[in-house]
């Protein structure tokens, strides 16, 4: 059942675009962790699986690097942890730093279904930027650039994931923070 996080009349304004872009960051630096985690304990149940000895020989001759199921464990583990954040409390721990939320228009918290749809587009253009780029060189760098700021840079309120998922970025006023985390409670007298 979807959260709700204010009335669907109350109409909260559009991130603005510096917002995003640093919580995009903060993310980012975040999600580097996270993969780093998930990497270790992929590469732990693989040497397992496989056998520390022939694992490491693997590894010397070059044989596990590429490996696609490591590839799809990092895509997979990466789309758990923003989906977790955007549906159970619409913000990644970014996104709390700043103050945006993702919701859908009537306040309440994004489906799985939606938060595949934003996670899908965004990784679908970066992936194509950094293809690009290996295959035709620094060059694409002019044309990828824009790519990407166009992905998530709001025209007119909404960005192209906010319209492909059916969801917005809205910035979080904060009086709404502060009830988050008790700063409205008044001291008792008596």
């Amino acid at each position: 059942m979807p959260r709700r996080f204010h009335d669907a009349e109350e109409l909260l304004p559009p991130a603005t675009a510096l917002k995003r872009a640093l919580a995009i960051i903060y993310d980012g630096l975040i999600s580097i962790a996270v993969l780093l985690v998930a990497t270790w304990g992929y590469t732990m149940v693989a040497g397992w699986i496989t056998g520390w000895e022939r694992y490491e020989q693997m590894a010397e001759a070059g044989q596990i690097s590429g490996d696609p199921g490591l590839t799809f464990t990092l895509f997979l583990v990466l789309y758990l942890f923003f989906a977790y954040f955007w549906t159970r409390i619409g913000q990644t721990l970014g996104m709390q730093v700043w103050r945006v939320r993702i919701e859908n228009l009537d306040g309440t918290s994004v489906s799985w279904t939606q938060a595949l749809k934003r996670y899908i587009t965004a990784a679908a253009v970066l992936f194509l930027t950094l293809l690009a780029s290996y295959y035709v060189g620094a060059v694409t760098l002019l044309v990828s650039i824009p790519a990407i700021i166009a992905l998530f840079y709001p025209i007119n309120g909404l960005s192209v994931t906010d319209r492909l998922s059916g969801s917005v970025v809205v910035a979080v006023p904060r009086e709404t923070a502060n009830k988050k985390h008790g700063a409205d409670k008044t001291p008792k007298t008596g």
